[in-house]
């Protein structure tokens, strides 16, 4: 297998999680398992329900792991892990502290899902102005209060270094478990940088412009397998831009089907608010190094 990549003991592969692990003996007791950790920050936890919704495969993630923390599955709590998985945005400054300390034990940091990865939905209170979002959801009461100390929403990178990213609205449990078989192996995962086209063209759909609609498939990450156009929908880009996205072709196709960027931008404002506001990521960026 050769050296490890993140210095853990790492486990020989065992069971049969995606079709890339095989039986390994008994080699496995006597060694040191990986500790996992699963983090909820502002988010509605839906991709690590992704995560227990594995049902054939627990049993074998189990045999390879420890899991120290997932407080959407077990009462047990511990400081001591070598993995974190983290869900959701950064959207207050308590949450900043949080995520600080999570970086500072882990060997490893996985932002899981739309909000961790990209700053998700939650971004779209960037908008407005803090004290408007604040009195708008408790009242003009409840927004005076020091309690709720809410700050523009932003992805978990903004705040910490990132290790391994998995993409989706909620993620897709074959991704999930590609990752977390290859961070098993000590390799690392790789990370899909082909547009949702791709996946469009694999699943035999019609594309949507030919329908009329707009859509930001060309611009997205692919590795959902296109599920939202393969049942009618459009590519709301909950994956966020690929690393170079071909700006230019897409408005090219944008005009060729009578369509703006801006009915596009629009849409795009619904996953990428944060990475579209140029200035307050730059600007986080800025505190991050200074941190």
């Amino acid at each position: 297998m050769g050296r490890p990549r993140y210095g853990f003991t790492w486990l020989r592969p065992c069971g049969n999680i995606n079709s890339k692990v095989n039986q390994a003996g008994d080699t496995m007791h006597n060694i040191e398992k990986p500790r996992l950790a699963f983090f909820s920050f502002t988010c509605c936890e839906g991709c690590q329900l992704t995560m227990l919704s594995c049902e054939d495969e627990l049993p074998d993630i189990l045999s390879l792991v420890n899991i120290v923390n997932f407080r959407e599955a077990m009462d047990r709590r511990s400081d001591d892990y070598d993995i974190a998985f983290v869900e959701g945005s950064i959207s207050t400054k308590r949450e900043i502290a949080k995520i600080k300390k999570i970086r500072k034990r882990a060997k490893v940091v996985v932002a899981f899902g739309a909000c961790s990865a990209t700053g998700g939905l939650n971004c779209l209170k960037n908008r407005f102005p803090m004290e408007e979002v604040k009195e708008a959801v408790y009242g003009r009461k409840g927004a005076a209060l020091k309690t709720f100390d809410t700050i523009p929403a932003r992805p978990i990178d903004a705040v910490i270094k990132v290790d391994h990213y998995v993409h989706g609205c909620p993620i897709p449990k074959k991704e999930l478990l590609s990752v977390f078989t290859d961070l098993m192996l000590g390799k690392v995962p790789p990370r899909n940088n082909n547009p949702v086209c791709v996946d469009c063209k694999l699943a035999g759909n019609i594309c949507v412009f030919e329908k009329g609609r707009p859509c930001v498939g060309p611009v997205t990450r692919a590795g959902c397998e296109a599920v939202c156009v393969t049942y009618g929908g459009v590519c709301w880009g909950c994956r966020g831009p690929v690393d170079d996205p071909n700006t230019g072709a897409h408005e090219e196709t944008l005009k060729r089907y009578g369509l703006t960027a801006e009915a596009v931008t629009g849409m795009f404002d619904l996953y990428g608010r944060f990475r579209m506001d140029g200035d307050a990521e730059k600007k986080m960026t800025e505190e991050k190094t200074k941190t």
